[in-house]
């Protein structure tokens, strides 16, 4: 059936962009990428969405015309970096109910990576650590040494690490995102909550069969409009893992909520899996109530 309209929803991925951020983001992305001469990397995975939002040209109104877009389709929380609410106070101000924090990290960055993850789920309770293994410089896969501590960190504090898996959409190497070298963090580190960011294509497969050895290993929806949604991960929610998918969206990176929820409605998948998909999953896993 379709899902039920009225549940309260998490939403695992909404940016907050600023043109400075995003010219700077975008910039250290590029010089990683490999171009053709004339091509433009003004959105380094541009050319895989059509639409793209917009939110305006006034920064200060950004976080207002989300929430309106989040209260549209039943959002009640939303999570979003920590140097996103650094830039718009009205995320922990005015709106702080409707928001919870990630910090984004470089594992070459060593243990003073470590003590600002800690400093910052003191002082601002940060509910995950992110990663994106692709962009890192020099790049550290998902199972090497470098992350050893971050993920021990993340177990200490009892917070989820969320990182890019599969075919990055920037044109980067994919060496540090392949899902099977989750089997090895998830072995070494069976405490670490691990959440799987970005549909792991093309080895969703795998990410099935990893998730059904791994009680902590879940997956997440996001920068895919649910036409895309693999149909292993449907499958598998509809099977032995509706405890395990949770809803991510790409608002406004790439993808309108409007499409993301208007396709939902033709998504497959049982009943009883739509309430842990759209919100208490990640209420149970990132600790929300």
């Amino acid at each position: 059936m379709p899902y039920p309209k009225d549940l309260s929803v998490i939403d695992l991925l909404i940016n907050i962009p600023t043109d400075e951020h995003n010219a700077a983001g975008y910039q250290a992305v590029a010089a990683m990428q490999r171009e053709l001469p004339g091509q433009s990397t003004a959105m380094p995975a541009g050319y895989m969405f059509k639409h793209v939002p917009s939110l305006g040209t006034d920064p200060s109104l950004y976080v207002e015309k989300i929430v309106a877009q989040m209260d549209r389709f039943n959002i009640a929380k939303a999570m979003v970096s920590v140097a996103e609410a650094e830039r718009n106070p009205d995320v922990r101000g005015k709106y702080r109910d409707r928001f919870f924090l990630q910090v984004s990290i470089n594992p070459n960055h060593g243990m003073d990576e470590v003590r600002r993850i800690r400093r910052l789920k003191e002082e601002w309770d940060i509910r995950a650590v992110t990663y994106f293994p692709a962009a890192s410089l020099p790049q550290v896969a998902l199972h090497e040494r470098e992350l050893f501590p971050i993920y021990a960190t993340c177990i200490d504090l009892d917070i989820p690490f969320v990182a890019n898996v599969g075919v990055p959409g920037p044109r980067m190497l994919l060496r540090t995102q392949k899902v099977e070298w989750l089997d090895e963090v998830c072995w070494f580190f069976p405490e670490l909550k691990f959440v799987m960011r970005h549909c792991g294509e093309p080895w969703e497969e795998l990410a099935v069969k990893l998730m059904l050895k791994y009680p902590n290993l879940y997956y997440s929806t996001s920068a895919f409009a649910p036409k895309y949604y693999p149909k292993a991960i449907i499958d598998y929610a509809n099977s032995r893992g509706a405890d395990k998918i949770m809803y991510a969206g790409y608002f406004p990176a790439g993808l309108t909520l409007e499409r993301i929820f208007t396709e939902m409605e033709d998504v497959p998948f049982n009943d009883n899996v739509w309430a842990g998909f759209l919100g208490d999953n990640a209420r149970r896993v990132f600790k929300l109530d």
